[in-house]
């Protein structure tokens, strides 16, 4: 279990910079062989731990972003209950075989449209659209979830007219917010593997506790380059996974 651990730590750390601890997390969960629906909702479990280390980490940049928070986390938990209620009772597939096209326009969008000041869209911070936005990438992420945070990023991104750190902090904390509810619901009626749950979630809080550090470090710039790339990578593998095998 030690090696789970680890593992949590790495994706707790990738996830609170370019959002993919799913990417080093869930096949590890499968190498330790846990079925894929165990394996996916054990991991979102687990990765409530990332949001709480993250929130912890994040503090510098949270400051004055309470009520942006409180409006989006509404939203983003609404999101997250609807997509774990959505796996828990249909088929995977149809999200699986649209995941690819939607961690690449994300990340596409990244490339695309960095957020520059007053250049906000989306109608701002308290537009519909923007909690509109946020609910569906967190029913994504409840579902699925795969570099779910990628697509967080890039819509928080295109309306918050904020520094990429600050964006990411955010994203951060909504995130988990969605996470946090799914978890609920795949706790109490998901075939969770709770001897997994233990040693990931705690290499994931110490990973998400460190990760807003590092990302405090890399420029702006850097840190929207590292996501899209990361995104656009696995983007195309699940794009490979999902049509070779359909």
């Amino acid at each position: 279990m030690l090696g789970l651990a680890a593992v949590g730590l790495v994706a707790g750390v990738v996830s609170t910079v370019v959002s993919l601890a799913s990417v080093v997390s869930y096949p590890a969960l499968l190498a330790f062989g846990l079925p894929p629906l165990a394996a996916n909702v054990t991991n979102t479990v687990a990765l409530l731990f990332t949001g709480l280390g993250a929130a912890a980490g994040s503090r510098p940049e949270l400051a004055g972003q309470r009520t942006v928070v409180g409006r989006l986390g509404l939203a983003a938990g609404l999101g997250g209950a609807a997509g774990a209620g959505l796996l828990l009772v249909t088929p995977a597939r149809t999200f699986e075989m649209a995941a690819p096209w939607l961690v690449g326009g994300a990340s596409l969008l990244l490339l695309l449209r960095p957020p520059r000041a007053g250049q906000a869209s989306l109608g701002g911070e308290s537009g519909l659209a923007l909690r509109a936005a946020v609910f569906c990438v967190a029913v994504y992420t409840g579902y699925f979830g795969a570099a779910g945070g990628i697509i967080m990023f890039a819509v928080l991104a295109a309306a918050l007219d904020r520094t990429p750190a600050r964006v990411n902090a955010v994203k951060n904390l909504v995130g988990a917010l969605a996470n946090a509810v799914a978890a609920v619901w795949f706790a109490l009626f998901g075939p969770v593997d709770w001897a997994a749950v233990g040693p990931l979630a705690a290499g994931f809080l110490l990973g998400g506790w460190v990760g807003p550090a590092i990302a405090r470090r890399l420029p702006g710039d850097s840190l929207r380059l590292a996501a899209a790339i990361c995104g656009l990578a696995v983007a195309v593998k699940l794009g490979v996974d999902a049509y070779r095998s359909g």
